[in-house]
């Protein structure tokens, strides 16, 4: 504790940690880069999971088409052969998914190990805490895409229901060598969560903490509010928001807080609403509400509609009224 009196003042101590962290810039050190590495790897591959899922079309006509033609060979294999290439396409989102909690498990154990306090690490470490930062970026955009897109849903169950009626038949489908029965099961899991990817995280997060116990929650916990404290530091401070090059990093900064937010209310026991809580919820939802409307809409309505504990007796009726 006597190291952590002197990074930060009485006042700081008041506001929570007060620090620039380079969301824009920050280079792993050599203590950093192994995990760096690792996480580096994973991350690449997330600017293409994206652009795959916004250009994902679905194929709702030619599933329409068929169903209201059953006797029609031609549509039920057009149809058939359109969902095919989908469905090992929302494979690959989904085998991303189990990449990206491996990578944010080795994040954790690299963010919270003692002897240095939660603030310590994430000053320190500021490479790591920037690819955390990436992955919950990541997150938000991948689940807001995901809830636009009702079609995936529609094509996936439409692929179980066909599968299944072959298999009565007794056909052998070569797709079956590409998504099984076993990882249909599983895909249909993550699929039908409105946020997969958020919850995919929460599981991470919540499994990390039961296997390490003898890592006090708090240690975990803390990571995150300090994370969403700093954030929300440098998004009211002018003089750290003028060290931000491009817009883009005010909306990254924005989107990062709301994720550790949404992440601490999931694994918290109380959550991040109650007056316990480490997460200075007003200042937080105070911030989204001075930027421009149409920017912070998503990340508004994510705290409203993916959080755990907003609705809980605990929760004040100002920060209610506030998300409203």
């Amino acid at each position: 504790m006597g190291n952590l009196l002197k990074v930060l003042t009485c006042t700081e101590l008041d506001q929570g940690p007060n620090f620039f962290l380079d969301f824009e810039n920050a280079q792993p050190t050599d203590g950093e880069r192994e995990v760096w590495n690792q996480v580096n790897a994973v991350l690449q591959d997330s600017e293409s999971i994206l652009t795959a899922l916004q250009a994902y079309k679905g194929a709702g006509q030619e599933i329409r088409d068929a169903i209201q033609n059953p006797s029609d060979i031609h549509l039920q294999e057009k149809a058939w052969n359109s969902v095919c290439p989908l469905v090992v396409r929302l494979k690959r989102f989904y085998e991303f998914s189990i990449r990206l909690e491996k990578a944010l498990q080795s994040l954790l154990e690299s963010l919270t190990c003692p002897p240095y306090t939660p603030t310590q690490h994430l000053e320190r470490e500021q490479a790591l805490a920037k690819e955390f930062a990436e992955i919950l970026h990541f997150t938000l955009r991948f689940d807001e895409l995901k809830m636009r897109n009702p079609a995936i849903q529609n094509d996936f169950s439409y692929y179980r229901r066909t599968i299944s009626r072959n298999r009565i038949n007794n056909m052998h489908l070569d797709i079956e060598s590409e998504v099984n029965n076993e990882m249909a099961n599983r895909m249909s899991l993550f699929y039908a969560e409105a946020t997969p990817m958020l919850k995919t995280l929460s599981n991470a997060t919540t499994n990390f903490v039961s296997e390490n116990k003898t890592l006090p929650i708090e240690n975990t916990t803390d990571c995150l509010s300090t994370m969403a404290s700093v954030c929300k530091v440098m998004l009211e401070t002018p003089e750290y928001r003028s060290r931000f090059t491009s817009e883009e990093t005010l909306m990254f900064c924005m989107r990062v807080m709301v994720g550790v937010i949404i992440l601490y209310d999931h694994v918290h026991p109380v959550g991040a609403f109650c007056k316990t809580s480490k997460m200075d919820m007003k200042g937080c939802i105070k911030v989204l509400k001075e930027q421009p409307p149409d920017s912070v809409e998503g990340l508004l309505n994510a705290l409203k509609f993916t959080t755990k504990h907003l609705n809980d007796e605990s929760t004040s009726k100002q920060i209610r009224a506030m998300l409203q």
